[in-house]
């Protein structure tokens, strides 16, 4: 499974042992109105990832429908690298999101971890369930557009890389909350 599940397991720790211990103030807590908190970076993976699902059940099911576009294999590699590449962590280039990835709502219960948790779960099945489609080479459509089409294996490296840019970014807010913290407690 290209390690998914393992990429899968790691950055759920890592979102997990890094903002467990904050309260559901601190998750919810953004410098300003254009910044995602911590937990609104949480449910966008979320979001996101769940809007590819409708795909892979077709394709399981077999009645998955491509444009034509897909048919050309350059346009393919085109979208899918073009893409892979905009998600890096290393934030270089900040992106908006389009309206359907956005946060489903601006605050959390702390339970967004546990449903995160729960989620990567569910990722991880839904990864397993078209693995066969993965050695086929399948295509997918982007949700956003069904003319951005892909490798159904890169769009799963996509989603990964994806989850840890949210990491890197959710921590640039961490990073803000605990010299707060610190001046709390001194």
């Amino acid at each position: 499974m290209h390690n998914w599940a393992l990429k899968i397991d790691r950055i759920t720790e890592k979102f997990l042992n890094s903002y467990s211990p904050l309260s559901q103030e601190e998750l919810n807590w953004k410098p300003n109105a254009e910044t995602w908190s911590i937990a609104e970076n949480i449910d966008h993976l979320i979001v996101l990832n769940e809007s590819y699902y409708p795909a892979f059940e077709s394709l399981r099911k077999g009645n998955y429908k491509l444009p034509f576009v897909a048919r050309f294999g350059f346009v393919v590699t085109f979208f899918g690298n073009l893409i892979l590449k905009s998600v890096q962590p290393d934030r270089k280039k900040k992106m908006k999101t389009f309206k359907i990835w956005e946060p489903s709502k601006s605050s959390f219960t702390k339970n967004i971890l546990n449903r995160f948790e729960e989620h990567q779960q569910r990722l991880k099945e839904e990864i397993l369930k078209v693995q066969d489609h993965i050695k086929q080479n399948a295509i997918i459509s982007s949700p956003v557009n069904k003319n951005i089409v892909y490798k159904l294996e890169t769009a799963l490296n996509i989603l990964i890389t994806h989850e840890e840019r949210h990491y890197e970014q959710a921590n640039e807010i961490y990073n803000m909350i605990k010299p707060q913290k610190v001046k709390v407690q001194n």
